[in-house]
């Protein structure tokens, strides 16, 4: 690490700490040059994940996009603002553990899915109706013929 007073390049690492919820680490250095301390950030690096959509189209995964969705299948229903951010939460925490840099738009639905069965009925079928694009009511009986037997 380069001093920022002197431009030396070596230092000693007088204290770390884990800071911004375990997401950084927090450096306090002495430069063994001028002896001037000064602070560094370590934090992971985030690879942008792509999502591969059912066209064959490529675009970057977008929190903000999966959180509306999410959201509007829980409309009026008893899942609260927390509860999804938490389902948000282990969605990307999965997505990042698959270890790829593109992922297909389905395997992200499916895993919404998995997480919004657990949590409510209705929810599970506003999501799944358009994720899997129903197309009558046929459909929907299937859907929750295979809910109510799970």
């Amino acid at each position: 690490m380069r001093c920022p007073y002197c431009n030396h390049e070596e230092d000693r690492v007088v204290d770390s700490r884990s800071c911004r919820e375990g997401m950084a680490i927090r450096r306090r250095r002495e430069c063994l040059n001028c002896s001037k301390r000064f602070t560094t950030y370590e934090y992971i690096e985030n690879v942008p994940l792509s999502i591969i959509k059912s066209d064959g189209r490529r675009e970057p995964f977008d929190r903000v996009k999966l959180l509306d969705k999410i959201q509007l299948a829980c409309y009026k229903t008893t899942i609260s603002a927390e509860q999804i951010e938490q389902l948000l939460d282990a969605v990307e925490t999965g997505l990042g553990n698959l270890n790829e840099k593109e992922i297909p738009a389905k395997q992200i639905g499916e895993l919404v899915m998995e997480h919004l069965r657990g949590l409510n009925d209705v929810a599970y079928v506003r999501f799944a109706s358009v994720y899997r694009q129903f197309k009558d009511k046929s459909d929907i009986m299937r859907e929750l013929e295979q809910l109510t037997s799970n």
